[in-house]
């Protein structure tokens, strides 16, 4: 199992630096002690470097007393400061990470197990920093802090004009993420301007930025805005093969409407999702594109893991539903054949723009216009 923490680097690009100062430092001290002056010539530059002190007996020979220059005097002040900064600093923070040089257990200790869903609080506000998530980092990102994550995730939500949606949601899946010990950031994408919706080419174009801003990235689980997990031992870990977490939602009476369905919230490794092309981008307005994935995961031979329905239930938000695509099924029957050409290695769009806000990246893509 492939496992990445980026304190890691840091921790030991930190450690590299630090020893490169001290030796630099300690061989400066070393030059300053073997040449306490410098002699040059010229009676100005005589006078800044050493001074001389006569005795009262004028007869006595005179004896030239050397004391270190003005820089020596600096340095050593600002060497000492810098050690104690290290010290401060430097060496509690590797206390710090040697504390959380453990991997976290394989099943996490806070779970609950089934979830009641409640309403938001009056005083919760996506505009403001949540004292409900106070852990939760800017940009939506969380790691664990008494364990090192196994897994490093990507939530990417697909969103257009569900505001209110977008709240619970937010405010809902932080706190079970956090109790399952991922390393974790969700990442809103929204798609731009009042154009036919496509799916195909915001999931594409968010996988594609994400991997930018976070080149490390091992898995991406695809969730639908309006799906709340209603049990939290239903991991969003990285799968060893795509899998299909939302087995049973209470709008379907918690039972899965056809074998074929990858829709809801799916969870892939990066390099299955590179290998299926990711989404197809052929799909303007809503509905075929979850059903062409399907028959991607199955032309590229992969295996489709479901969880079991008694742990794999979501609750579905009540929304206003969009008319679906009435041209998806003629596309959809060609799926097969456009899979290498059709999907994230040749999509086009264009980033608007990146916000991070405290339990979401937004990032803001532009589809174009449909073809």
């Amino acid at each position: 199992m492939i496992v990445f923490h980026q304190q890691n680097y840091l921790y030991k690009l930190c450690l590299l630096s630090s020893i490169l100062m001290i030796i630099t430092s300690f061989l400066n001290i070393m030059y300053i002690l073997r040449h306490p002056t410098t002699h040059v010539d010229g009676e100005h530059d005589k006078q800044k470097l050493s001074t001389t002190v006569k005795p009262e007996d004028s007869s006595q020979t005179t004896k030239v007393m050397k004391i270190p220059n003005n820089q020596s005097i600096i340095f050593q002040a600002a060497f000492k400061k810098m050690l104690d900064s290290f010290n401060e600093k430097f060496i509690s923070t590797m206390h710090q990470h040697n504390s959380t040089n453990v991997l976290c257990p394989s099943i996490p200790p806070d779970l609950e197990g089934p979830l009641i869903i409640k309403g938001l609080p009056k005083n919760f506000s996506l505009f403001n920093e949540s004292s409900y998530h106070f852990q939760v980092q800017l940009g939506g990102r969380h790691q664990p802090k008494t364990c090192l994550a196994r897994h490093k995730v990507a939530i990417i939500v697909p969103y257009r004009n569900r505001w209110e949606i977008l709240e619970q949601f937010l405010f809902h899946t932080h706190i079970f993420l956090q109790r399952q010990q991922l390393d974790y950031r969700i990442f809103v994408c929204e798609q731009a301007y009042d154009k036919t919706f496509n799916k195909g080419i915001v999931m594409n174009g968010c996988f594609k930025e994400i991997l930018k801003l976070e080149p490390n990235t091992r898995c991406f689980i695809m969730h639908d805005v309006d799906l709340l997990l209603i049990d939290d031992r239903n991991m969003y870990s990285c799968p060893t093969n795509p899998r299909h977490l939302s087995v049973a939602v209470d709008k379907f009476q918690f039972y899965l409407p056809y074998p074929e369905l990858v829709g809801g919230v799916l969870a892939m490794r990066r390099e299955h999702y590179l290998l299926v092309n990711g989404y197809s981008t052929n799909y303007w307005g809503w509905g075929g594109e979850d059903d062409d994935m399907h028959k991607r995961i199955v032309k590229k031979k992969l295996i489709l893991d479901r969880p079991p329905a008694a742990i794999a239930r979501y609750k579905m938000l009540k929304h206003s539903h969009q008319k679906l695509n009435p041209a998806r099924m003629k596309v959809l029957r060609t799926a097969n054949n456009r899979i290498d050409s059709d999907g994230v290695n040749n999509v086009i769009y264009k980033l608007l723009n990146t916000t991070l806000y405290h339990l979401y990246t937004h990032l803001l893509i532009d589809v174009g216009e449909q073809h």
